[in-house]
């Protein structure tokens, strides 16, 4: 596609955007409600396979029934010269690789309230019984503001059908970002996204992933096998208890991670606000020197920043809850427990009626 192109005389292609080896994302203009949007147009090998052309039919439909603030949102989608693209709101701004390349590393400041809202947008997914399955900061877009949206919900499960043979040959996903379980071949699920919300946390804040190697079928290998370096191991400074956090969150089994990621950004939220160490790795924010109550007051300063931002992060970012996202109730154990209360109390007539039967009243 080239720009000026329109599509299926709706859309007019003003500029690209991307260029990947799955897609073109064009900013758009949407002559019929004359706004702006984002395009992105997948290859036309892809855009031929009539079994991908369902699937990709199927996740867009599902994709556009995700409305949260963290989540970029699916205007359309349709097949235009042999070619599907799906139509999504605009984002201004980069995805947060390209942030990375620029900037390196960043600190906890930055870090972990953009993972907060990650988590928020793919937590709601979860919500929603939808797996992102190929969560990496390329598809996370920061707006100027540092408001970061979620996008590509879906492709990846329908690019999964496209490849041939058995079930345990499909990869799903990155390599660099992927679980273990997407590196055998077997079905994301919300532990899944987890994993990969942690790859992305630990790229942040360290400047590379837990594994890197030269080929996909190694770095598969290391996921499913190898046990990561500790990132303070890059980031000496970093607390121990953000470390085991983002160890749970790497590790092999996924049953021994966060379930969701709403549970992963709750967690880091209670980090980020109630920790009692500094929280920034930034030499610009470090303690300089001075007296104990210089320091004691500077690191007060910088704890409370990071739990306003994170808080008011959160705030904005919530989306509709099916239940108080502060409590995970069991609500079998409670239902079971309830009809062992009424089993138990509906056995008490009965045994006074066997007591008086014995024992009748002045008899």
């Amino acid at each position: 596609m080239i720009e000026g192109t329109v599509l299926n005389d709706r859309y007019q292609l003003l500029e690209r955007l991307g260029t990947g080896g799955m897609a073109e994302v064009f900013r758009a203009r949407d002559l019929m409600l004359e706004r702006y949007v984002a395009i992105k147009i997948l290859r036309a090998d892809y855009s031929k396979s009539s079994g991908f052309q369902a699937r990709f039919r199927q996740e867009a439909r599902a994709a556009a029934n995700l409305s949260h603030p963290n989540i970029v949102t699916v205007h359309d989608f349709g097949l235009a010269d042999d070619q599907l693209y799906i139509v999504m709101e605009h984002v201004p701004g980069k995805d947060l690789k390209n942030q990375l390349r620029q900037r390196g590393r960043m600190d906890m400041q930055e870090a972990i309230p953009l993972i907060i809202q990650a988590c928020a947008g793919v937590g709601y997914a979860h919500r929603a019984g939808l797996v992102h399955c190929d969560v990496k900061p390329q598809n996370m877009l920061v707006s100027p503001d540092q408001r970061l949206k979620v996008t590509d919900f879906g492709i990846a499960r329908a690019l999964a059908t496209i490849v041939p043979g058995e079930h345990e040959n499909v990869v799903w996903g990155s390599p660099l970002y992927f679980a273990p379980e997407q590196a055998l071949g077997q079905a994301p699920t919300p532990a899944s996204d987890v994993y990969s919300l942690g790859v992305v946390l630990y790229e942040l804040l360290s400047g590379t992933t837990p594994f890197t190697a030269s080929t996909a079928e190694e770095l598969a290998r290391l996921h499913i096998k190898a046990k990561p370096v500790p990132i303070t191991e890059y980031v000496p400074e970093l607390p121990t208890e953000l470390e085991q956090i983002i160890m749970k969150v790497l590790d092999k089994e996924p049953s021994a991670r966060y379930r969701t990621a709403d549970q992963l950004g709750r967690v880091l939220l209670k980090f980020g606000t109630t920790r009692n160490q500094p929280v920034s790795t930034s030499p610009a924010l470090q303690p300089k020197a001075g007296t104990a109550d210089d320091l004691q007051t500077r690191n007060s300063e910088t704890e409370s920043g990071l739990a306003a931002q994170t808080t008011n992060l959160l705030e904005k970012t919530r989306g509709p809850q099916t239940t108080d996202p502060d409590l995970d109730i069991d609500w079998i154990s409670v239902g079971l427990g309830l009809l062992a209360l009424l089993a138990v109390g509906g056995l008490i007539p009965f045994w006074m009626w066997v007591y008086f039967s014995y024992n009748p009243p002045g008899g």
